[in-house]
Order: structure tokens, then sequence, then C-alpha cells
């Protein structure tokens, strides 16, 4: 097996090419071993290069409402009152730790994509 590490966007277009010529590769081959080293080392590059960024704690609950049909009401057990969920919507006014906690653990919104600040 001739892999070597992903050290140049070239490489990692070449790594790329040869892991679309290899996706009909059966498990427990060496074409199959090759691949899965090859996606490995890939995706390495990629989170090194790549990093995806946590989305906006609002844009999260908002994804989620529309994925759910929730309306803004429906956030009052986890926000507080109706005034406080638009102000959170609006964002007028920041999301404290209690309804960060609420929100994942009611709704299973990631703790991660609602904690990242303003600032950020």
């Amino acid at each position: 097996m001739d892999i070597a590490p992903i050290k140049s966007q070239r490489d990692y277009r070449r790594a790329l090419k040869t892991i679309e010529s290899l996706m009909a590769a059966k498990r427990n081959t060496p074409e199959g071993d090759r691949l899965d080293v090859l996606v490995t080392l890939v995706e390495a590059w990629e989170r090194k290069h790549y990093p995806l960024d946590l989305p906006d704690p609002v844009e999260a609950i908002k994804y989620h409402m529309d994925q759910t049909g929730l309306q803004p009401r429906d956030l009052i057990p986890f926000i507080g009152s109706r005034n406080r969920v638009h102000e959170v919507l609006n964002r007028k006014r920041p999301l404290t730790l209690k309804m960060i906690w609420r929100l994942h653990e009611g709704l299973g919104i990631p703790a991660e994509s609602l904690i990242k600040s303003r600032a950020a």
C-alpha cells in the first residue's frame, strides 16, 4: 500500500481522486483497506484546514423550530414568558445557562450550538 501523508492541497486533491476511484471497493480487500486509510487521512486534513464553525444560537433554535414545526409559544417552557422568547429570537436578550440547559434537555438542541457567544 503506497499511501503518504497529506501535506499540501495537491496531495489532498490527489487523495480525493483516489478515494473516488475506490468507492466500489469491497471491505477486507487491499482496495477496501486503502480506501479506509485514505478516508481517515482526508478527514484529518479537513478537520485541520476546514474547521466547521458552530452555528449562531438563535439560528440553531430557529432551525430546530422549522424542522419540528414549533412556534415561538412552544418555547415558553424552555425560555420563559412570551416576551422573553421574542427577545431571544430577535437577539435582544442572550440565552442564560438555564435556558440553554432547558432547550438542550427538553428539545434536544445540541448544547454546543447554544453556547456560542455573540462576539465569537
